[in-house]
């Protein structure tokens, strides 16, 4: 038995990061009654606001029978709108679904949930933002590289003007544990105030509903009484807005402008382990040092001014790398409604076209359109090695099901899907023959169309190295499956109908 062997299953019998150069990092996650209040008392407020909107809708209905008439020929000009429109056919499909069967009302929720309506005066915003900031921005590197490497570089500058950077060292973390060793050294928050005591300008920005049940109020008062700069995107109010759907998923720590970190692991006790919800809990992160450091600065700069309205001092944290003498390419870059495409969809299926001998994913959720499964049968029939790592043990049902019934029906042609045995696999990679990209970014709808994420793409030879090597550990704790099953009709009939709903998942 390997020695990475030895330590997997040490962290998978303790939950604790087992080698000889990490240390056990415990960060508390709170877990409190009075987040689960207040979200119980938006939640509610919501569904007064659109309890009231109902019963007004239906009065109207009655006094006015005719309305229905016209909203069956609204509704169809919108699914003719949907048709024409540069939707995925998956959402695509599940807009017409909605538009017929619930024609009085859901041409009204179409027009409304259309980003240029409720995100238009936020786009501006962001357009401003990235105008002004341009100036900012590293001059980036040419890099020779192969083929399909270069197609990966030339869509991310096309899609988001994200250079490729050389002189920057890449490390890989293979868990959760041995990631925030190597960022926080200790206690997370203890460090942070020490820092603000020492006169380092510290800010924190995180997704006000995906940490609204783990940070109270009162440690929120404690950060910002430290010095710490604090912030949340896209507060939790009690008032209906579609603009709830939209989160920040971003993975971001910039250390002196000199080192950035980015993965999927959030700061809570699952990611190391400390605490067992869904088993042991696998996940992956990035640490870069070096001149490609600046695009991670300025995506969360531009982020902080869009939040918080103030603007920061950009060339104050900007240009403090140090450069290495690496020259593979590194190119970080960000997803979301503040750029025109999606990107990170983009990416993933640039390099599973180009791939030629292998496409390794690891993937929490398994929810993509058609593009990407297309792709996927197709390389597999075509001999490429294509594998699949999904988690054994769910976090979310209903998206398990979907993630599990869309896998399986790759097996067919040759793709083998994995799940890793007794454990929640939260970790974003994608592995080619040549390239990498480690981040946030999950394969589904919702990461692709209505999240913000970020990630790093890369051909750096020790990282593409690291993944692999962890791959390969990872493969040895898994179930291969082979597409059988009891009750495998009647789950992919729940999957099915789950499917209608797969944009939002």
């Amino acid at each position: 038995m390997t020695e990475r062997k030895k330590i997997t299953k040490k962290v998978r019998r303790s939950g604790r990061y087992a080698s000889n150069d990490a240390r056990m990092v415990r960060i508390r996650t709170e877990s409190h009654g009075l987040g689960i209040f207040k979200t119980l008392i938006v939640f509610l407020a919501i569904a007064l606001q659109l309890g009231i909107l109902a019963t007004l809708y239906f009065r109207f209905l009655f006094a006015f029978r005719w309305y229905m008439v016209v909203s069956l020929v609204l509704s169809l000009i919108s699914c003719l709108h949907v048709l024409s429109s540069n939707r995925n056919g998956q959402s695509k499909a599940v807009w017409i679904f909605f538009l017929l069967v619930g024609f009085t009302v859901g041409y009204i929720v179409y027009y409304v949930s259309d980003v240029r309506v409720f995100f238009g005066r936020a786009k501006k915003r962001y357009a401003r933002i990235f105008s002004e900031t341009e100036k900012y921005k590293a001059e980036k590197s040419h890099i020779e590289c192969d083929k399909s490497t270069a197609l990966s570089m030339n869509f991310l500058e096309s899609a988001g003007d994200f250079g490729a950077y050389d002189g920057t060292d890449v490390e890989y973390f293979p868990s959760g544990a041995s990631f925030y060793d190597g960022v926080l050294l200790n206690r997370f928050l203890d460090v942070l105030e020490r820092k603000a005591a020492e006169g380092v300008d510290v800010r924190m920005m995180y997704d006000d509903l995906g940490s609204n049940r783990t940070l109270r109020r009162k440690t929120k008062k404690r950060i910002v009484r430290s010095g710490i700069k604090l912030t949340g995107f896209n507060r939790l109010t009690p008032r209906f807005t579609v603009a709830m759907n939209f989160r920040d998923h971003r993975k971001i720590v910039v250390v002196d402008g000199k080192t950035a970190y980015t993965g999927g692991s959030n700061l809570a006790d699952e990611y190391i382990n400390e605490k067992r919800m869904y088993g042991y809990w696998k996940d992956t992160g990035l640490r870069l040092d070096g001149k490609a450091v600046d695009v991670f600065t300025l995506m969360f700069l531009r982020q902080w001014e869009y939040v918080t309205k103030e603007k920061p001092d950009y060339e104050k944290y900007l240009g403090l790398y140090t450069p290495t003498e690496n020259t593979s390419a590194v190119v970080p870059y960000a997803d979301g409604l503040d750029y025109k495409e999606p990107i990170g969809k983009g990416v993933y299926e640039s390099m599973i076209a180009s791939a030629r001998e292998r496409i390794w994913i690891m993937t929490p959720y398994f929810v993509p359109d058609d593009t990407i499964t297309d792709l996927l049968a197709e390389k597999a029939r075509a001999g490429v090695d294509v594998r699949l790592i999904l988690p054994a043990i769910a976090d979310k049902p209903y998206v398990y099901a979907v993630s599990r019934d869309n896998a399986e029906r790759l097996i067919p042609y040759g793709v083998k899907v994995y799940t890793m045995d007794n454990s929640f696999v939260h970790s974003k990679l994608l592995l080619t023959e040549n390239n990498v990209v480690v981040g946030s970014i999950n394969m589904d709808l919702r990461s692709f169309y209505q999240q913000f994420e970020c990630a790093v793409f890369t051909n750096d030879p020790k990282a593409v190295a690291q993944v692999a090597d962890d791959f390969a550990v990872t493969f040895g704790d898994c179930t291969l499956l082979d597409g059988s099953g009891k009750y495998k009709f009647i789950k992919r009939i729940i999957a099915g109908v789950l499917r209608i709903f797969a944009p939002l998942m």
